[in-house]
């Protein structure tokens, strides 16, 4: 049976102070949960503060994104062997605001996955469709193309170490959700995509909704069969909001 996996992305957001009393009060809140695995995403600057405070816990933590590259002449770019130095577990790649504003592509999110692999962390690959190609039909071709794109970087057996989140965007920060019923049919259909490649690791791999999650509507997304957690954006800078997320997923 699939573990349940609740993930708190930052985003652009912390400080010292803020992130002080966030870690202290997850680790106090979370200690007894152990039927779910949680994990931070938080910038760059703070990871070293994030494995000061979680090294001790449960709590995993993790960067938000990642140079391709492994080293060399990329000013303001994070390798993945800085990340390793900062004991990060995971990273996010791919996220709908990746691609979007800064304009990444399928082949350099691949590019990203590979790297995070090669430095034995877990790439977490955020897949996802827009409003107009919801609207127009497109959201399982447009989410079959980004996972290929990877899957011509990598093997499937590599996914085995790797998390999937489908993140519809029209639901990030929006105040929309995608119906429980929605996330599970896109859910099943990236397992039927990767079961053409090899049944096992599509049984074994956790796929995540991302998309205003909320303690309101946790516990009906969760209840999905396909549905193995969440990335949390707005949530997971509420210390009360988020714990009630990663309890309900317990």
């Amino acid at each position: 049976m699939r573990r349940k996996l609740v993930a708190g992305n930052w985003k652009m957001h912390g400080s010292l102070a803020e992130n002080q009393t966030r870690l202290t009060q997850l680790v106090l809140a979370l200690k007894g949960n152990e039927a779910t695995d949680v994990a931070v995403f938080a910038t760059a600057p703070y990871l070293f503060q994030c494995k000061s405070l979680l090294a001790a816990s449960a709590i995993k933590w993790g960067a938000q994104d990642v140079s391709q590259f492994a080293s060399g002449a990329y000013t303001g770019e994070i390798s993945t062997s800085m990340l390793v130095d900062f004991g990060c577990s995971l990273v996010l790649v791919g996220h709908s605001e990746r691609r979007e504003i800064f304009h990444e592509t399928n082949a350099i999110v691949a590019q990203k996955f590979a790297a995070v692999l090669s430095a034995n962390m877990t790439p977490v690959l955020c897949v996802g469709e827009t409003l107009e190609q919801r609207e127009s039909g497109q959201t399982l071709s447009i989410i079959v193309e980004q996972i290929k794109a990877v899957l011509e970087e990598v093997s499937i057996a590599d996914f085995k170490q790797a998390v999937i989140a489908y993140e519809p965007v029209w639901a990030i920060g929006t105040g929309k959700t995608a119906t429980p019923e929605q996330a599970q049919e896109v859910h099943a259909a990236i397992r039927d995509l990767l079961a053409q490649y090899d049944a096992n690791v599509a049984q074994g791999i956790q796929i995540l909704y991302g998309g205003s999650v909320k303690p309101d509507n946790a516990d009906a997304i969760f209840a999905q069969p396909d549905v193995d957690g969440a990335l949390v954006g707005g949530a997971s800078l509420n210390s009360d909001d988020f714990v009630k997320i990663c309890n309900a997923a317990g």
